[in-house]
Formats: structure tokens, C-alpha cells, sequence
């Protein structure tokens, strides 16, 4: 593998306004670091939870309790469903227990891009629900509405900010495909604008770039690990009991209640919402319909003022590339660059792989980065890490009853969990509660994923396809063909 790139050669600038015989204005020659030098200093944890507003862990669980609501996980969608549960129904004594700390798992390394699909994307839902999707398009409206009054409420400042989201084309063959994402979210009433080169390049600076899309309204970028931890303050002021460093050991189905041990207690409740993402809880069906794959993450250390100009990311919207494996970047409140991609998949969903410990993991991840931005070849990186995707075969959230009806599991955002999982974890307490509600008519709620092959076959066919992600753009050839054959399937690339 190569760590070194070439040399950036000082360029000539020319004034906007001038002409070509007026003298040019050269810049200093930058320093171009190896993909090795960027690295070397990096701290290999999310940069989200380096972070001193961390809260203090709750204690863990010792002895026996009761609930009238059990959530197992205290990510994004068991804070969600405690904060909507007990403003709907107060009565209720909520206990939430975490494996490890609130936002430790999935939820404290996402991205943070928000957006208003409450599956992954919009072509996505009219490929999987297309009798359905005006009424999941009001749905991720509304659930977005829902998501920006409930920061409000509780004063949760999560840096927040609404400056839409940008489909970048990073090949001109990939303008069809933008063109007719335009028309697509232009016919259910989005509020979207179609950029040729130059007026992409006005907004972010790449040479890859030759157009996007722009979603202006209802999506944004937000700091994951804040909102997770303000949801966890938000419950915990309206009466939740949270459990930290307590993981679901076991279960018994004791007919009306379900009995949870946990390393040093016991809870028994009537309901239970699991909220675990792609941990193992002892139900073998879970595992059949969820699969976890492993993102991976670079945070930039913060940018000064002159390497910012060089971006001209004025409005500062979360980005995705058209590549088949794509990369993902947005801005931070200090200015850092989260660049994200590089998917992988690994044994029986190993949650610890050894490789995200290893700075050559992050190598050709910090190389596409310096594709897409050759001017900050002085950029180092600060953070680099590994996270779960909860991958489903539908690529949209699922929730399914489990024990008779008295458990529910939500899970399967498939990389859209952020703003997603506040309507996942709704969703999810309708069924739990038998309550009537919109949602339950569509297909989105009656069916669940198809399920996954088991190992090795999961394994086999996980390493093909992202071999064929791989470079399929500019190879095609059997790659290309490989993936339509998955995308045939149903499964989302």
C-alpha cells in the first residue's frame, strides 16, 4: 500500500475580476503529509466522546426491581422511547439499563448528519414502499418537527444545525442518477435545488466534484454524542430510572411479565423494548434479521481560519458522495472535518474487531480524504474510529413483537438512525402498547425484513460485496454486476 502522495506544487491564483495578463497571485507552497504522518498522532476513539460535558455514568443495577416499562439499550432509540414514553403516559415507571455508558455504542459514533428519511434515503423507500410513501414522507417530516421541538423543550443543546444536506456527484456519469433524485424529491414537495460544477464547488470545494443535489429544509448536522447525552438528562427529569455499565444477561418469559437478569440484578416488568441495536439479547430470530457492519471515521484536527477559505464551505451542509462505496463529511462546532465510509464486515458481527485498532485501518480512508480535498494536505487527523451499523435487508427501521407480544425490538436504520430512531422508537411503543396509530396501517410496521443468511454464508457474502464496493465505479465489469445482482435481492447498496 502506498502511504505517500504526491508533492501539492504552489498554483497561481488569479483574482476574481482579472484577466489573464494581470500578474498572479501564488500562494506559499503547504506542507503534504504521508497518509502515515496525518496518522501518527491520532487517537484511535470517537472524537465525539472526547468531550468534558460528559456526564457522570449512572450507577449500575444491584438487586431486584420492578418496572411497568423496561428499555434494554440507551442509545438513541431507548433514550427516544423513554423521553416519548413518559411524556405520554407519566404514570409509567420507566427503567432504562446500558450495557456500558449511554452513547458508548452506536449512538456516540455516527456522523451526525441529520435528515428528514425516516429510511435510508428516498429512493430507497420508493423502491421498498411505493404504495406507501406519501404517508412515510409526512411521517419524516413530522418526525423531524418532533425531533427540533423536543431539543427545545428540554433545553438540549446538541450543536444543532439546520443547513441541509448535499448529494455530491463525484463522476459526471452519476448526474442521470442526481437528476432523477431531483425530480423524485421535488415530486413529494422537498425543497431541493439541482448544482451544476461550478455552483457545487461555490459551496465545497473539490475537484471530484460535477454536481449535487441540495436539501434545504429538515436536515442538518448535529453532535451525536450531546444529543444522546441531553436525551439522557431529558429522561432523567421526567422520571426514568437509568442503569449504566448493566447488561441484559438473561431473560425468562414468566407468562405475564418477563424476568430480566443482569450481572447483579433483577428487573421484572410487563413490557419490554429492546433497544439493542445488533447485541445479542437471546432471541436467535433478532439475529436472522439484523446484521451488524462496521463504519469507520476520521475527525480532522479543528481547521484555521485559512484552511477553511480553501474549502469555501460557507453554508456548511452534511454531504454524501455518489460513490457505490460512499464517503460522508460534515463540519464540526470547531471547525474539525468528520470524513466517514470505508464499510466492512466482520465475523458474527464481531462488535470489538482488532483491526479498528490499527492505524492502517484508517489509511485509504485518510487517502480518499485527500482525494476529495487535495488543498488540506497539511490536515492532520485528530480521531479515528470504528462503529456498528444495524445493516437490515429493507434498509429502513423495523419493529417486531417477540415473547407473546410483551417484548418489541426496533432496530435496522441501516446508517439513518440519528433523527430516524425518535420515529423508530415511537413506532416501537405503539405496537408494545397495542395503540392505534397511522403507521401501523402501512407495510413499514405489518412486515419485517427477509432474513439474512447465517454464518458462514453471511460472512462469504459480506467479503464479496464489499471487495465489489470496492472499486466498482471505476472497474465495473463483474463488481458492477455483483451488485445489481444484491440490489435484485432487495438488499440496500
Amino acid at each position: 500500500m502506498t502511504l505517500s502522495r504526491q508533492t501539492v506544487r504552489a498554483e497561481p491564483d488569479t483574482p476574481a475580476g482579472s484577466t489573464h495578463n494581470a500578474p498572479p497571485v501564488f500562494r506559499a507552497k503547504r506542507p503534504t503529509l504521508s497518509v502515515r504522518e496525518a496518522l501518527a498522532r491520532t487517537k484511535l476513539s470517537p472524537y465525539w466522546l472526547d468531550n468534558p460535558e460528559q456526564p457522570p455514568a449512572q450507577p449500575k443495577l444491584t438487586g431486584e426491581i420492578t418496572a411497568d416499562l423496561l428499555i434494554v439499550g440507551g442509545g438513541f432509540t431507548g433514550l427516544w422511547a423513554a423521553v416519548q414514553a413518559k411524556e405520554q403516559m407519566p404514570q409509567l415507571n420507566v427503567v432504562i439499563i446500558e450495557a456500558d455508558r449511554v452513547a458508548h455504542g452506536a449512538s456516540g459514533r455516527a456522523g451526525g448528519i441529520v435528515s428528514t428519511s425516516v429510511m435510508h434515503g428516498l429512493p430507497n423507500a420508493v423502491r421498498v414502499f411505493p404504495k406507501d410513501i406519501a404517508k412515510l414522507e409526512e411521517f419524516g417530516q413530522r418526525n423531524l418537527d418532533g425531533f427540533e421541538k423536543t431539543l427545545k423543550r428540554y433545553g438540549i443543546d446538541a450543536d444543532v444545525e439546520w443547513n441541509g444536506e448535499m448529494t455530491v456527484a463525484v463522476d459526471p456519469e452519476h448526474l442521470a442518477h442526481l437528476r432523477a433524485d431531483y425530480e423524485l424529491h421535488t415530486q413529494y414537495g422537498h425543497n431541493v435545488e439541482l448544482l451544476d460544477e461550478r455552483a457545487t464547488r461555490e459551496q465545497l470545494n473539490s475537484p471530484l466534484f460535477a454536481g449535487a443535489l441540495w436539501s434545504h429544509n429538515r436536515s442538518g448536522i448535529v453532535h451525536p454524542a450531546k444529543l444522546a447525552w441531553g436525551l439522557k438528562r431529558a429522561a432523567l427529569f421526567l422520571g426514568v430510572s437509568i442503569y449504566e455499565h448493566t447488561p441484559l444477561v438473561s431473560f425468562v418469559d414468566e407468562g405475564q411479565r418477563v424476568r430480566v437478569k443482569t450481572p447483579s440484578g433483577t428487573i421484572t416488568a410487563p413490557r419490554i423494548l429492546l433497544g439493542s441495536g445488533t447485541a445479542k439479547v437471546g432471541i436467535s430470530d433478532i439475529n436472522r434479521r439484523v446484521v451488524q457492519v462496521r463504519d469507520h471515521v476520521l475527525a480532522t484536527e479543528p481547521l484555521t481560519d485559512e484552511q477553511l477559505s480553501r474549502l469555501g464551505w460557507k453554508n456548511r451542509q452534511g454531504i454524501y458522495d455518489t460513490r457505490t462505496q460512499l464517503n460522508y463529511f460534515r463540519l464540526t462546532k470547531s471547525n474539525n472535518i468528520i470524513f466517514g465510509g470505508l464499510v466492512s464486515y466482520h465475523f458474527d458481527g464481531d462488535n470489538n474487531p482488532r483491526q479498528d485498532a490499527r492505524r492502517e485501518t484508517y489509511y485509504r480512508l485518510a487517502q480518499a480524504f485527500y482525494k476529495t480535498f487535495p488543498q488540506l494536505s497539511d490536515v492532520r487527523f485528530s480521531h479515528a474510529w470504528g462503529g456498528p451499523i444495524d445493516y437490515c435487508s429493507r434498509g429502513s427501521v423495523f419493529a417486531k413483537r417477540y415473547l407473546g407480544g410483551k417484548a418489541v425490538f426496533v432496530a435496522g436504520y441501516t446508517g439513518f438512525g440519528v433523527a430516524a430512531s425518535r420515529f423508530g422508537a415511537s413506532m416501537g411503543l405503539n405496537l408494545l402498547f397495542d395503540r392505534d396509530a397511522p403507521e401501523r396501517d402501512l407495510d413499514i410496521s405489518r412486515l419485517g425484513p427477509t432474513y439474512i443468511p447465517p454464518e458462514p454464508l453471511r460472512w462469504l457474502a459480506a467479503k464479496v460485496t464489499f471487495h465489489a464496493l470496492d472499486g466498482a465505479d471505476q472497474q465495473g465489469g463483474w463488481k458492477r454486476a455483483w451488485i445489481k445482482a444484491i440490489k435484485a435481492l432487495g438488499f440496500p447498496m
